[in-house]
């Protein structure tokens, strides 16, 4: 009995080996691309371009090279927006290149050789507009896999601040700065700060700058505390421009001693426009407890309940065109900006200014760090 059974079991045994080796057999090699089906590239200001690699696979080696030709491919952008509910264009073509429009599989390898694609003046490109490259396989002396023949490069604008530090109950200043003097004697100005103020539950609360020179704050004795006024030395300026609640608001004053003039501009549009002839110079490169802050002015209790971001100063009046095309990221090296606080280090209580002046910031405590996505989405 033993050695029927043994006799069955060594033949389906040889009958399960006979139809594996049958099903190798006409397992069909097919090329495919190896990258990912869709890479996305963001658009940013400060990103000028970037480089993806793209490559074809195959299951086993064969014999002999295999050969495979690419082409850009404009009537796939249809299927491509029904397939992943975009409204993205064709990338124009003098923002790519590809180093080689075909590859080859060597013989004995399953990977070919490597070809770049490189994505060129990214920060030229339109951020309201997405933007996609199809690449496909367009031949090759093997069969293709029609499911793995298509790679997307989608081109889409990026968050440009994805965290901000929280002042609320807390201040940024220095208490020696490693060269004031970028920040005396200036003869214009421009501070800059993008907020999101969650309350105004106090009389006053402070945007930045100094105490009795040059200040931006919220409200005062009998004026409302969530409307903007600019106080200086001689004398303070009152303004229309209110701030709302949970919401992300750009914030610009500019200073011109020879104009005689102090402007404030929300969101890149000018709110309201003063005179002060009597002001002369302004200085906001001092330190310790009666230099420049962000967030404090007098008294700890001055704070400002909400989170900041890209805190500037420059020496120079900017223009409203200026103010309104640099809310979210600016290159630090841009002539004038002599401050430049990103506030986006996401943990510890050190603000790092980003110009080569390294007047680097400390909160009074611990700073909190929140998560945020900017510009917002429509």
């Amino acid at each position: 009995m033993k050695n029927i059974f043994s006799k069955y079991l060594s033949f389906a045994v040889c009958v399960l080996l006979l139809a594996s080796c049958k099903n190798e057999e006409v397992f069909d090699n097919n090329v495919f691309i190896s990258t990912p089906k869709v890479e996305t590239i963001l658009i940013k200001p400060s990103v000028l371009s970037d480089s993806r690699i793209l490559q074809i696979s195959i299951a086993r080696a064969e014999s002999n090279d295999i050969a495979v030709d690419f082409a850009v491919d404009q009537s796939l952008v249809s299927k491509f927006n029904l397939a992943y509910g975009e409204t993205a264009i064709l990338l124009p073509s003098n923002h790519y290149k590809m180093s080689s429009m075909n590859s080859v599989i060597p013989t004995g390898s399953v990977l070919s050789n490597p070809i770049d694609v490189n994505f060129l003046a990214i920060n030229t490109l339109d951020r309201d507009i997405t933007y996609v490259l199809p690449v496909r396989v367009s031949n090759s002396n093997l069969n293709v896999l029609q499911s793995g023949s298509i790679t997307y490069y989608l081109i889409k604008a990026g968050a440009l601040i994805n965290v901000v530090a929280d002042i609320e109950n807390n201040y940024l200043n220095a208490a020696t700065l490693a060269n004031a003097s970028a920040l005396n004697n200036l003869s214009e100005v421009t501070l800059e700060a993008l907020v999101y103020p969650r309350n105004f539950d106090r009389m006053i609360s402070t945007v930045m700058g100094i105490e009795g020179k040059f200040l931006i704050r919220l409200g005062d004795a009998g004026y409302d505390a969530d409307k903007i006024q600019i106080a200086t030395s001689t004398g303070n300026l009152s303004t229309t421009a209110v701030l709302t609640p949970n919401k992300w608001t750009h914030i610009a004053v500019t200073y011109n001693r020879v104009e005689g003039t102090i402007k404030v501009y929300l969101d890149g549009k000018l709110n309201t426009s003063g005179r002060n002839t009597t002001l002369g110079l302004v200085n906001l490169g001092m330190s310790g407890s009666s230099g420049f802050y962000i967030g404090r002015s007098w008294e700890d209790v001055r704070f400002f309940a909400g989170d900041v971001s890209e805190c500037r100063i420059w020496n120079v009046e900017r223009s409203e065109e200026q103010i309104a095309s640099n809310f979210y990221d600016i290159d630090p090296t841009t002539e004038g900006l002599v401050a430049y606080w990103k506030c986006n280090e996401g943990g510890g209580s050190i603000v790092n200014d980003h110009t080569t002046n390294g007047n680097h910031l400390t909160a009074k405590s611990l700073l909190k760090w929140n998560a945020v996505s900017l510009p917002e989405s429509n």
